[in-house]
């Protein structure tokens, strides 16, 4: 069997090389992915010219195909994305926009595009709405066609209208962690599975 790869989007605000909770947060998952076999890789959509829109490609400069491709060429997916004002950043939300074009995309068997691939989750914040987030994010990846892992989940949210983020922590704290391996082997078992009995053409 090939070796599993993973692709993480970041859906922080903060341009790369700037500390970020969100990339923390994801490089702790794609870590333990990795201690599995996985190959991993990652961006942060900040970096990258996404335009607005809901078409595959928006043309002029836009650089979502080449974030698009990488998905497509991972067997996990992992997005990421920190709570603003009781939501998902703005960035992922642009993320499932772009994601709607693949709704009618279809491989060479017929099948939604995004089939036999598996979908991961992370929220991080300093307020509430970490479950609220979760519940949007795992009912969009599955409708466009992703596979969610089993608890495949993950948030911390600090003390609300405190200033402590994910990043500032010394340590990962033990239920994270303990949710973070729990996802991770059941992402790649999904994984392993839907390579060796992918979901049956129409």
């Amino acid at each position: 069997m090939d070796d599993l790869k993973a692709f993480a989007l970041i859906c922080t605000l903060t341009p790369s090389p700037d500390a970020s909770s969100s990339d923390v947060m994801a490089n702790h998952i794609l870590g333990k992915l990795q201690e599995q076999g996985v190959t991993t890789s990652s961006a942060r959509v900040v970096d990258h010219n996404v335009a607005p829109g809901v078409q595959i490609d928006m043309g002029n400069g836009d650089e979502w195909p080449q974030l698009r491709q990488q998905i497509l060429d991972a067997d996990i997916f992992l997005l990421c994305a920190p709570i603003w004002v009781g939501h998902m950043s703005s960035l992922g939300q642009r993320v499932f926009e772009r994601l709607d074009a693949d709704l009618s995309s279809t491989d060479d068997e017929g099948r939604p595009i995004m089939y036999n691939k598996v979908a991961l989750t992370a929220v991080v914040g300093n307020e509430d709405g970490a479950h609220h987030v979760t519940a949007e994010m795992h009912q969009g990846l599955n409708d466009i066609g992703f596979t969610v892992a089993a608890q495949g989940g993950v948030y911390w949210v600090g003390e609300a209208m405190q200033t402590v983020d994910f990043k500032d922590l010394d340590k990962v704290p033990d239920p994270v962690a303990s949710t973070i391996s729990g996802m991770t082997a059941n992402a790649v078992h999904l994984a392993k599975s839907l390579k060796v009995a992918p979901y049956p053409a129409p």
